[in-house]
């Protein structure tokens, strides 16, 4: 069992940067694959990023936003720079045994955090 906690969300100014946390429990956080999705009002769940032996990344974020993890610190982070209005939604990191680019093949799942970027 795995349990997450995000952490770092708020409100940012178009342009911003934000670096989101998310801090898991258990001791064999490095056999997990994490990801990030993020959610707005009547949308689906949307893939962000996803970090294991190698990260891959959504196109709409590719180049602004960058996924890492520290093992030691069972601590998996989202940077995310060059914030647009766009980006504003709920941002929920997962773990999960594989790197994948699709929400159900997660198995566990944190809260959330509400990122809101303003024009």
């Amino acid at each position: 069992q795995v349990q997450l906690v995000e952490s770092g969300g708020g409100l940012v100014q178009a342009g911003g940067s934000l670096r989101l946390s998310c801090a898991a429990s258990g001791r064999t956080f490095g056999s997990y694959a994490m990801g990030w999705f993020r959610q707005a009002p009547g949308k689906e769940r949307e893939f962000i990023a996803a970090s294991s032996t190698t990260t891959t990344y959504a196109d709409a974020v590719k180049g602004r936003f960058t996924i890492s993890r520290d093992n030691a610190k069972n601590t998996v982070y989202l940077q995310m720079n060059s914030l647009q209005p766009g980006d504003t939604a709920v941002y929920y990191c997962a773990a999960g045994p594989l790197t994948a680019v699709v929400a159900p093949l997660y198995a566990y799942w944190g809260a959330g955090t509400q990122v809101t970027v303003s024009s």
